[in-house]
């Protein structure tokens, strides 16, 4: 899942949002400078990743993906599926995309102490360009998949036009999505519960 999921399956308390986004960014062991609820979102983060790569319809739409980006399609099923997701924000989201976004450039650019660095290089961008409502327009994961292509993998690579591939086939990817997201929320979810995170606002 990509950034607006992992924010949303975070649940309300802010730590765990903030811990959603930085579980892209910290890999490994735990680093000790974060608060323990913040901790707690980076965990449900991976958790979610391994549920997500491991899931009948995910693993459906990455077979979707044409033969020469296949080695990439984890990354192009990410954004495709944030895409459905802002779409379909009126029957899954919280508040209007808009505003949820705005909170979230909010808490991060609150906390930029706890940021990796490559998340606080990004972040002014993302804030700027409106990242997350971005996602409802199909032009706008295109552009971030190229983005990727040129400025995150080793070149020459195959990834870039890759979002023409949603288009191709968007019946079938926006299937997929909805058939995953209630199971993956539900997941989201039942981990909180067994981590005592619902409902938590440990620091």
């Amino acid at each position: 899942m990509n950034y607006l999921a992992h924010v949303l399956l975070a649940g309300p308390n802010p730590a765990y949002r903030l811990g959603a986004l930085l579980g892209d960014f910290v890999k490994g062991p735990m680093p000790g400078v974060l608060p323990p609820a913040v901790a707690d979102g980076v965990m449900l983060h991976r958790s979610i990743d391994v549920f997500t790569d491991a899931h009948p319809a995910f693993l459906a739409s990455r077979a979707r993906v044409s033969q020469a980006r296949r080695r990439y399609s984890g990354i192009m099923i990410d954004m495709f599926y944030d895409h459905f997701l802002a779409t379909h924000w009126a029957q899954f989201g919280q508040d209007a995309l808009p505003d949820f976004a705005r909170d979230t450039y909010t808490l991060f650019a609150q906390n930029g102490e706890l940021l990796p660095a490559r998340l606080a290089q990004i972040l002014p961008n993302m804030t700027r360009n409106d990242w997350l409502t971005s996602y409802r327009r199909p032009e706008a994961i295109a552009g971030a998949i190229n983005g990727m292509a040129t400025h995150r993998l080793s070149q020459p690579n195959a990834l870039g036009g890759g979002g023409d591939e949603l288009l191709d086939k968007y019946t079938e990817f926006e299937a997929d999505f909805l058939a995953f997201w209630p199971e993956v929320r539900a997941h989201a979810q039942a981990f909180r519960q067994a981590h005592g995170m619902n409902g938590d606002d440990r620091e």
